[in-house]
Formats: structure tokens, sequence, C-alpha cells
């Protein structure tokens, strides 16, 4: 039934003016609507990512949002190692390190936080 519609990322968030500092100037994102001191919208591609106020911001301790980056994986984490990201480093059964980049097999993915300590990654599929 849904497989033909796209989908949007969910980001819950403390304080909406500090995710927009981060996710427009650490992470390049195009803000595209917002609703008050409740919501902002983001362009990230084709989709969409909402980020909203929300007292559970950053409670999740899985993967929120995933951005496939193909090949530019190490230019990737490297731009936003400039601009002062800290990646995560986790042990994880089949997966090596090579400094921030987890791979196992062709896979490559590296995770980091925001400031609210959501999740996130790049990965090369």
């Amino acid at each position: 039934m849904l497989k033909g519609n796209d989908a949007i990322a969910n980001i819950a968030v403390r304080n909406l003016d500090t995710a927009r500092k981060f996710d427009e100037g650490t992470l390049c994102l195009k803000e595209v609507d917002a609703e008050g001191d409740e919501l902002i919208v983001f362009k990230s591609g084709r989709t969409s990512l909402f980020v909203y106020r929300s007292e559970y911001a950053g409670t999740n301790k899985a993967t929120a949002v995933t951005w496939v980056v193909g090949d530019e994986i190490e230019k990737g984490v490297r731009a936003l190692k400039a601009k002062g990201v800290v990646f995560e480093h986790y042990d994880m059964a089949g997966m090596k390190r090579e400094g921030d980049l987890h791979v196992g097999g062709d896979m490559k993915i590296a995770w980091f936080k925001d400031p609210d300590g959501n999740i996130l990654s790049l990965v090369r599929g």
C-alpha cells in the first residue's frame, strides 16, 4: 500500500533554534517551512526531515536518520569532522573500524549525534 509513497523522517529536539543551527550550519540542510515554535521542515535530497519540539528529545537509543551518501562517505565524514562533529564508535560483530567508519564487506557506516543526542548516520550501502 505505501511502497509508492515518500516517507518523512521525524526528529525530536528540545530547542528548535539549536536544532536549526546544527541542521542548517553543520548538516547544510535547507529549511523549507516552519510552524512557529513547534516544527521546522528541512529538505534533504528528495525527502523531508521534520524537526519538532518534544520533551522526549534524544531518548531514542537507536539510529533516527540515515543519509545514503554512496562513495562520498569518507568525504562526508571529513566535512562533518571539520565542523566539529564527533563520531560514535561501537563494537559490532562482523564490523571493523577504520577511523570513524564501521566497515563490514561493502558496507561503510559512520554514526554521530545531534545536539540533543539523536543518533544520525551516513552510509555507503
